[in-house]
């Protein structure tokens, strides 16, 4: 089984390095490859909004960017600036990016409130219709 709370606090510590002065939604994830190697990232946002990256596809990237193609789980922590965490899922965007990388039916995604609160779901749960 995997150990979440690991996954979690990685995603926590990625969500310090957020960059979101506009929006002041601090999202951070960790990305775990097949091999155990974790990768992390944080939203970054940008005013022209379009150039705006969300933490998931910016764990992604530097997974994909460094060879890395086997992913098992991803973990997904946001909130408000100053406000505890809440429930935060991927956007579509961030969706498509898993599927073109996972297997729908065996990837998690891990959406956390903090280590002992979180829901796991597969990529197909909350991607049921893919392209």
């Amino acid at each position: 089984m995997l150990d979440y709370g690991k996954l979690i606090r990685c995603a926590f510590q990625a969500r310090e390095f957020s960059y979101s002065p506009y929006s002041h939604f601090r999202v951070g994830a960790a990305l775990l490859c097949k091999d155990g190697t974790v990768y992390d990232g944080c939203n970054i946002e940008n005013r022209a909004y379009g150039p705006t990256n969300c933490a998931e596809r910016t764990a992604f990237f530097k997974a994909v960017s460094e060879g890395r193609r086997e992913f098992e789980a991803i973990a997904i922590v946001g909130g408000a600036e100053g406000e505890e965490p809440d429930w935060c899922y991927p956007c579509g965007v961030c969706r498509q990016v898993m599927a073109e990388f996972c297997d729908a039916d065996d990837f998690r995604i891990v959406c956390a409130k903090s280590e002992r609160e979180y829901k796991v779901y597969t990529l197909r749960d909350l991607l049921p219709e893919m392209f």
